[in-house]
């Protein structure tokens, strides 16, 4: 059967636009015909982001899927090593599957670092071995970001057999680098990583783009470097691409890849370095397979509406119509239940903390990942100056909770608490008190893994089963639900974060500047070592 679309087409290799039609036999691009006239929809390849933990939208892939082919992204660069630290080796299988039952491009990696430090407890461990067999499966691209900088400029012996092993499999090294910079960036970058995530800076990323890297402008739930890094993107277009890292349900229905493309062109940016940036960077750099929009291709693409506001009008993937209008063309799958979550109840005693006379104090920045460090004298440190306890519990055995003090939160009242909390997926809550404190987290213990915010009076649960990181619901009823449960907790507990479980979730983050808690305690991301008070 032969299938012909019309429109005007956009050539991102030769840099020209002109009415067209495309011709598709068997889910391949046959051919590519010029006309005279064609209606005023354009037609171009679809949007890739470049960088993902799927997990993090709390939907398993194939449910991820449906959502994001809405928006014209047709292809996801990513990194399953948030269920890699749960479940190992069966938790990156359980994604590739569970990827494969839908029409959807996605380009695994074989995450480089199970558990992300020793300085953390995770439920896995990924050894050299397990890293190179995953490499040398076809379904894996890429040797995903190697967050543990400090051990590649050590040159430790596992960590550069990883390296060796991505290079032997001819697949890229992705980066997590944050804030390095001179020798010890070149060293990094020496060793044969090639991306970086991480910029916070234009001149950050400058750096990193002047040796060879290519920089990703990521624009996620927490994290959003667009503005800081969109000034380069005319200059360095050839080695950029968009990414979102980590993106919650709420903004993944309301916008993906096409978003940053309208945000890039209406601050001037050129049409063909952006859609160099949003479409062939990271088909080209990640060695992938699906269609580009020429003749020969699987006919993969989007139409959008118009090259201001990229309405995206219809998503393709090998032909097939899979997303119009905004609706999914997909049903949902059903998706199967694995977890590793042994944690018990605690109680009141197990989170009691005695402040120092000076308590080092972790602040979060609203839209960033990294957090600065505060000294707070003992009588400033209190709820009603914003100085909120901090708990991690331990999901994979029972162990004594640590506990910290964070400011920036700015609940008045109740607490949150998830058992999504990077890297390892211990149970994090933040709380105003100790009696809301304790009732989320054993809220989340209850479920097995879920998001909670709750009152002495009221909560909300959104649970997470698969893994205790997605929930195996429909993706529109999880983002509704999640919307719900952040709004409770910006307008009932007065957190004032644009997204407070996703700044939550980051808290433990050790591999990110300059202070995190682990379930093992208060930690130094700079000098990569445990505070001691």
């Amino acid at each position: 059967m032969i299938t012909t679309y019309s429109g005007q087409y956009i050539d991102i290799f030769k840099q020209v636009i002109y009415p067209a039609h495309i011709v598709v036999q068997e889910g391949k691009i046959i051919e590519i015909i010029a006309c005279e006239k064609a209606p005023e929809v354009f037609i171009l390849p679809g949007f890739i982001d470049a960088h993902i933990h799927i997990e993090s939208s709390l939907l398993p892939p194939a449910e991820f899927a449906r959502m994001a082919l809405i928006h014209g992204t047709i292809a996801a660069v990513s990194d399953p090593h948030e269920i890699a630290n749960v479940l190992g080796m069966q938790g990156v299988e359980f994604m590739i599957e569970n990827g494969e039952q839908v029409p959807f491009h996605f380009y695994f990696g074989a995450p480089s670092c199970v558990p992300a430090t020793s300085f953390e407890t995770a439920g896995a461990a990924l050894n050299v071995e397990e890293v190179s067999a995953l490499l040398a499966n076809p379904a894996v691209y890429y040797l995903s970001e190697m967050m543990n900088f400090p051990a590649v400029l050590q040159g430790d012996q596992e960590v550069m057999q990883k390296i060796a092993a991505a290079r032997a499999a001819n697949k890229p090294i992705d980066g997590h680098a944050p804030a390095l910079s001179g020798e010890n960036l070149r060293t990094y970058v020496n060793a044969g990583i090639s991306t970086d995530h991480e910029c916070f800076s234009l001149e950050e990323a400058e750096e990193k783009l002047q040796l060879g890297m290519h920089v990703l402008i990521r624009e996620g739930s927490a994290a959003k470097n667009f503005d800081a890094l969109i000034p380069l993107l005319n200059k360095y277009y050839s080695q950029m691409m968009f990414c979102s890292d980590d993106k919650h349900p709420d903004s993944l229905l309301l916008s993906h890849i096409n978003e940053l493309v309208a945000r890039a062109i209406a601050l001037k940016c050129d049409l063909f370095k952006v859609l160099q940036v949003a479409c062939l960077n990271p088909a080209r750099h990640y060695q992938t397979n699906h269609g580009l929009l020429r003749v020969g291709d699987w006919a993969d693409f989007i139409v959008v509406n118009n090259l201001t506001d990229w309405k995206v009008l219809q998503t393709y993937i090998k032909g097939k119509l899979v997303a119009e209008n905004g609706l999914s063309k997909l049903p949902k799958v059903n998706s199967k239940v694995i977890n590793q979550f042994l944690a018990e109840s605690i109680n009141l005693t197990d989170i009691a903390y005695a402040i120092s006379e000076e308590e080092p104090v972790i602040v979060c920045l609203n839209g960033q990942l990294i957090t600065e460090r505060l000294l707070v004298k003992k009588e400033a440190c209190t709820p009603q100056n914003d100085c909120l306890k901090l708990v991690v519990v331990n999901r994979y055995k029972q162990a004594k909770p640590a506990v910290a003090i964070v400011k920036n939160f700015g609940l008045t009242q109740g607490a949150i608490a998830s058992s999504v909390a990077h890297d390892s997926h211990n149970i994090i809550a933040v709380g105003y008190d100790d009696a809301s404190l304790l009732k989320a987290i054993n809220l989340v213990i209850k479920e097995k893994g879920a998001l909670v915010a709750c009152t002495a009076q009221n909560q909300m649960v959104l649970p997470l089963p698969i893994a205790g990181l997605m929930s195996d619901a429909d993706a529109w009823q999880v983002a509704d639900s999640y919307s719900q449960i952040d709004a409770f907790s910006k307008d009932v507990l007065g957190s004032n974060l644009a997204a407070p479980f996703m700044s939550l979730s980051f808290m433990a983050l050790l591999v990110i500047p300059h202070i995190k808690l682990s379930d093992l305690g208060l930690f130094d991301g700079d000098s990569f070592s445990f505070i001691t008070k």
